[in-house]
């Protein structure tokens, strides 16, 4: 249900535990029939209502024990700790669904898919997000740290492009493909894997659903 108008413009990390390219973004079953991920954004501006969202940062980590749509899963919200108390209460609406319309972003639909949302955590967040290079990092100490670069040609090293663009897409438009390294030393979602899938996009979203350009 759309009660608060909002519109956020940012960028997207997400890395997960799939091979590159994840089935899941082409209605395919997860490469290991279960997926574990973890995505990163940085709001470059936005608001919530009368709250201003620009600069604002926070990671997700989520688990299901089969594909997503068949449910069961499980989330887990990092609030970066400069956020003030109206921007964490949000960014936390937003990413359990709230406010939007149904199946119109991807928090929305995952909000159809949770058993758990786990209490949400405030530390500091280390990230940096380019979408052109293919590069991203995410660090919180004790609980994450994740890497993502170019996919290499496996003859020359050459890192290699591979762009995806999704029309109808609930959590983008066009992202650039790559792959992933992630542990988790001490967190409620374990993850952990090296060479898994990542993307990185430019992202803009209403309770409408995703701005595609």
């Amino acid at each position: 249900m759309t009660t608060i108008d909002w519109k956020i413009e940012g960028l997207d990390f997400t890395l997960c535990n799939c091979d590159f390219s994840c089935p899941c973004q082409f209605s395919a079953r997860p490469t290991h029939d279960h997926c574990r991920a973890a995505a990163g954004f940085h709001i470059d501006k936005g608001y919530f209502g009368d709250t201003d969202l620009a600069a604002a940062r926070f990671v997700g980590m989520f688990a299901w024990p089969g594909a997503i749509h068949e449910g069961h899963g499980e989330a887990q919200l990092i609030l970066d700790a400069t956020l003030t108390e109206p921007q964490r209460t949000a960014i936390t609406a937003l990413f359990r669904g709230e406010h939007t319309e149904p199946g119109a972003t991807i928090f929305n639909v995952f909000s159809n898919t949770m058993d758990t949302y786990h209490e949400p955590l405030v530390r500091p967040i280390d990230m940096t997000i380019d979408v052109d290079a293919r590069i991203g990092h995410i660090a919180i100490p004790g609980i994450v740290e994740g890497i993502g670069e170019p996919i290499r040609n496996p003859v020359t090293g050459a890192g290699q492009r591979a762009r995806v663009v999704l029309p109808d897409g609930f959590e983008y438009h066009e992202a650039e493909y790559g792959r992933s390294t992630i542990r988790t030393p001490d967190a409620r979602i374990p993850l952990e894997w090296t060479d898994g899938h990542a993307h990185f996009s430019r992202v803009a979203w209403t309770p409408q659903g995703v701005v595609h350009a």
